[in-house]
Parts: structure tokens; C-alpha cells; sequence
């Protein structure tokens, strides 16, 4: 095996992740959950149950990470353990990227099940190639120089998707152009685009990354996963302040990765928006979200971790309590602003808060993480699900938003009496 920091080597792992942003960027967020809503009816029966189309599409989300969360730390164990990162790597990417393309058959009410479940694997894919992906790190790279591959990694994810997503949006404002007629085509050829620049991008890492060992995966590997997340559940439980944080982590996180997942469904049923706005409204996101992770990481350095996540925390809150009320579109515009702004620091400041509070010279550092990955992706189950389920109940949308305004006062108040870096940090 080659030395580590090979300039070659980091780029292959990074533009991996330039290969499958494109799902959370197109799939997830800007393109596939409108199309799901148009095409689909506004009640949907099954089996003698009636669902909203939008709570149906959030309850996918939600069944996809129930399976995401449960296989995690299986996958960890594999990656840690197996020697096979290189193998299962391929094998998430080759069912993320085909359940993509599946998308393109797709077209309404005759094909949910298709629709819908392709949607499921797509996550599964996306979210299973992660594990792997992410456990490259250690392997090509020293320590000292995880932060700025880590970086590089997320600027080509950020440049790769929504170089893509521009390139349909030019599809749907001119297709024309292309010879398209029906109105839904650009949405399923770019599901189709996505599908062969996640497969065909990441065929330049697997070419460069280090290869798998020849041996073989044995029982005591899948389970060590398992048995490693519950010894750290365990201890954090003793841990007060990791026991704290984790509690206001998993709260403020269901509302923000709700937030990713149906921000463009609220603003298609309740404004009425077109699909080319709504792009655009994602790409403004995305924009404002670098100045967002650049502006919470200086004042972080300035007025602490814990005050920090409080203020962004608040300003989620304050998103929800604006959204239940919006009525325009130019009020939308403004609100996604303020979304970019504090989604694109909180998810890194909270990986931080969290390094500190382990205790120094931790051995479980990596079980510690796990730990936290299967949190994060539980609390996209729990946020996803009671939106879904007051969706349902209600059919109104707006009802659901103030469920997220509600998980987020709770995680502030659960990160009130944080002690970070061993002292109170003030917050009244």
C-alpha cells in the first residue's frame, strides 16, 4: 500500500464525494420531492388508509433511515474491522446510483410503489456508501491533515452538485432546446443524470483508493458493530454533559434534516411554486450556506461552541414560527436565506462540541462516533416521522412546521446547562 497524504489519493477520496452529493443535492432535496408531489394525487388510499402525498413522501424518508440506522453500526464494524471498504463502497454506490435511474420510470400514481421504493434504495445507497467512504480517511491521510481533506472533499461535493443542478435547471427553463415536450421530462432525465455521474465519478476513486485485504468477513466482525455502539451508549450515560448534549443534538437535528428533506414540498403545496424557482431557491441555499459555515465558525472561536449552537438553534426556531405564518413567495426567498445561513454551521459546529466534550485521550473515540452517527440518523426518523404523521392527521403542512418549532425550543433548553471545555459557558 502506498504512504499516506499522496495528493493523487486525497483527490480520488474527494471527488467521491463530488460523485454522490448530487443525490442529497437533486434527489433529496430540490428536484425529487416536487416531482413526487405533481405526480402523485393529493390523497392517496392504501390499503383502506388515506395519506397525504406529502406526508407519504416523508414517511419514505423515514422508513429509509429506520433501515439506515439499524444497519449502521453493522456497516461500521465491517469497515473497521473487515478490511472490505473498497468492496462495500461499490456495492452502496452501485445501488444508490441504479436506484436513480430507476427514477425515470417513474411517472405517477401507476408507478408509486416503483417510485417510492427506488427513492428508498437511493438513500440507502447514499447514506451506506458514506460509512465507507468516511472510514477511507484515517487510512489515506494522517491526522494532522483530516480537516483540510475533510475539507476538500465537502468544496468538490458542494461544486460537483450544483454544477449538475444548474445543468437541469437550463433543462427546465429551455427544453426546448432539447427537443423535450412534456413538462415532466427534464426531472426524470436529470434523475437519470444523476444516477451516471454518482456511478461514473466514482469509478476514478475506486480506481485510486487503497484495495480491499483478502480476507474474509467472519461473524465476530458483523456483530463487533453492534457490541461496540452499545458499550458507549452505556458509558455516555455517566457521561453527564455528552449525556446532555446528545439529548439536544438529536432534538435540534430532526428538525433540521426535516427541514432539508420537505422545505421544497412546503413551498410547492403551500406557494404554489415552480420547479425552476424552487431550484434556484436551493441554489440561493447553497450560496448562502458557505458565508453561513465560515461566519458560526469564527464566532464560535469568539464567543464559545455552546452560545454559538444556541444562536442557531434560536434562528431555526424563528425560521419555523416565520414559515407557519408565510404567505409570498418573495417572503420564501428571504426565509431561505436565513435557512442557508444556519444550516451550513451547525451540523460541523456540532461534530465539534461533540470532540470536546469526549473526555482527553478517549481509547472509544471512534465508537464514541458511532454512537453519534446513529443518533443523527434516529433523529431523522423521529423528525421525519411526526412531521409525516401531523401531515397526515391534519392535511396541512403548516400544522407540521410548528412540530419542528417545537423540537427545536426543546433542544434548547436541553443545551441550556452545557458544560463545554470545562466551564459554563453563560447563556442568559
Amino acid at each position: 500500500m502506498k504512504g499516506k497524504n499522496e495528493p493523487r489519493v486525497i483527490n480520488a477520496w474527494a471527488i467521491f464525494d463530488w460523485a454522490n452529493s448530487a443525490y442529497a443535492l437533486v434527489i433529496s432535496t430540490a428536484i425529487f420531492p416536487v416531482y413526487f408531489i405533481k405526480n402523485t394525487p393529493t390523497i392517496i388510499d392504501i390499503w383502506g388508509f388515506q395519506f397525504t402525498n406529502s406526508s407519504l413522501y416523508t414517511y419514505a424518508v423515514s422508513f429509509a433511515y429506520i433501515i439506515i440506522a439499524a444497519l449502521s453500526p453493522l456497516l461500521a464494524g465491517i469497515a473497521d474491522f473487515s478490511g472490505k471498504r473498497m468492496f462495500f463502497l461499490k456495492l452502496f454506490t452501485l445501488i444508490g446510483s441504479i436506484s436513480c435511474m430507476l427514477l425515470y420510470f417513474f411517472k405517477g400514481e401507476p408507478s408509486f410503489w416503483l417510485g417510492t421504493s427506488a427513492f428508498i434504495l437511493a438513500t440507502i445507497g447514499f447514506a451506506g456508501s458514506l460509512v465507507f467512504y468516511d472510514s477511507f480517511l484515517p487510512i489515506i491521510a494522517t491526522e494532522d491533515k483530516y480537516d483540510r481533506v475533510s475539507a476538500r472533499g465537502y468544496s468538490f461535493g458542494y461544486i460537483g452538485s450544483v454544477l449538475l443542478l444548474i445543468a437541469i435547471l437550463f433543462m427546465v427553463l429551455k427544453p426546448d432546446l432539447f427537443g423535450i415536450t412534456d413538462p415532466h421530462m427534464p426531472a426524470r432525465i436529470g434523475f437519470v443524470m444523476v444516477g451516471f455521474w454518482w456511478f461514473g465519478f466514482a469509478q476514478y476513486t475506486f480506481r485510486h483508493l487503497p484495495k480491499d485485504s483478502l480476507s474474509k468477513i467472519k461473524f465476530d466482525t458483523l456483530k463487533k458493530g453492534y457490541s461496540e455502539v452499545i458499550k458507549v451508549f452505556h458509558e455516555a450515560r455517566q457521561m453527564i454533559n455528552v449525556k446532555r448534549f446528545l439529548l439536544a443534538f438529536f432534538l435540534y437535528s430532526a428538525g433540521v434534516q426535516t427541514v432539508v428533506y420537505v422545505s421544497t414540498i412546503f413551498a410547492d403545496k403551500e406557494l404554489h411554486m415552480e420547479t425552476s424557482e424552487l431550484i434556484i431557491v436551493v441554489l440561493l441555499i447553497q450560496l448562502v450556506g458557505i458565508v453561513g459555515a465560515v461566519f458560526f465558525s469564527r464566532l464560535s472561536e469568539k464567543i464559545g461552541n455552546k452560545l454559538a449552537l444556541m444562536i442557531q438553534i434560536s434562528a431555526w426556531l424563528i425560521i419555523c414560527l416565520c414559515a407557519y405564518k408565510l404567505e409570498t413567495k418573495t417572503a420564501f426567498y428571504i426565509l431561505a436565506c436565513m435557512v442557508g445561513l444556519v444550516m451550513g454551521g451547525i451540523q460541523a459546529l456540532s461534530r465539534a462540541t461533540y470532540s470536546k466534550l469526549l473526555r482527553e485521550g478517549e481509547k472509544d473515540v471512534t465508537s464514541f462516533f458511532s454512537l453519534y452517527d446513529v443518533i443523527y440518523k434516529l433523529s431523522i426518523v423521529g423528525g421525519t416521522f411526526l412531521f409525516a404523521i401531523v401531515d397526515q392527521l391534519t392535511h396541512n403542512m403548516r400544522n407540521s412546521v410548528l412540530v419542528l418549532a417545537m423540537l427545536f425550543m426543546l433542544g434548547l433548553i436541553a443545551i441550556r446547562n452545557l458544560d463545554v471545555g470545562g466551564r459554563k459557558i453563560a447563556s442568559n
